[in-house]
């Protein structure tokens, strides 16, 4: 069981380590407002990240598999706040000039918003959904009781995901001073994004496994 468990924690970890739109809204939020943002928004990542887990524990996520029109409401859904995301960072950008980003910067995003973009993230990809059901279950060691033991892997690649984007929340904030250059934040707004449109175009074309 030690050595399903070892290599249960390199493979969450490696999981984390993949960029997507998490990564994207978790950097940009921490750079935009701060440490506190940025640790809401991976809280909120976490949140929905433990909800695919535990609905992939108790099956439910298999309705993404064998529901081809169910897959294709969440894809598209899941596109669409992707979208609406990226279109507001690019609005956002070409807001003024970059002493106006700059002071804009000091209304920051309250820390419940900042939750929901991260929770909305993680929650509008369906392929999330489909990989907790395909991931978790590996895992579980050979004659232990499965529920219980999913449940527990659940928590587990929940807390190894938090620690990993904490620690990029540290990064950023250790960095904070570069950061808050105008030039770079308008910049990285309008890389981020760029980033999430495509990643939404991408979710969007992609075809039900």
């Amino acid at each position: 069981m030690l050595k399903e468990m070892i290599a249960f924690a390199v493979a969450s970890l490696l999981v984390s380590m993949i960029p997507g739109p998490t990564t994207v809204v978790i950097l940009r939020q921490s750079i935009r407002a701060g440490r506190s943002a940025g640790v809401a928004t991976v809280l909120g990542n976490e949140t929905g990240w433990l909800v695919w887990c535990l609905t992939a524990a108790f099956g439910l996520s298999a309705l993404l598999l064998v529901s081809e029109l169910a897959f294709d409401i969440m894809r598209i859904v899941g596109a669409i706040v992707l979208v609406w995301f990226g279109v507001r960072m690019l609005w956002q950008a070409r807001g003024g000039p970059a002493e106006d980003l700059a002071a804009s910067s000091a209304v920051r995003p309250s820390l419940w918003s900042c939750y929901r973009s991260g929770l909305l993230t993680n929650l509008a990809n369906p392929k999330a959904g489909v990989f907790a059901l395909s991931f978790l279950p590996q895992f579980v060691p050979e004659g232990a009781p499965a529920l219980p033991m999913l449940l527990l892997l659940a928590v587990a690649s929940a807390l190894i995901d938090l620690a990993w984007y904490l620690g990029i929340v540290r990064l950023v904030g250790a960095a904070e001073r570069f950061f808050r250059r105008p030039a770079v934040r308008r910049y990285l707004e309008y890389v981020s994004g760029t980033l999430l449109i495509g990643l939404a175009v991408r979710l969007a074309l992609t075809a039900k496994p």
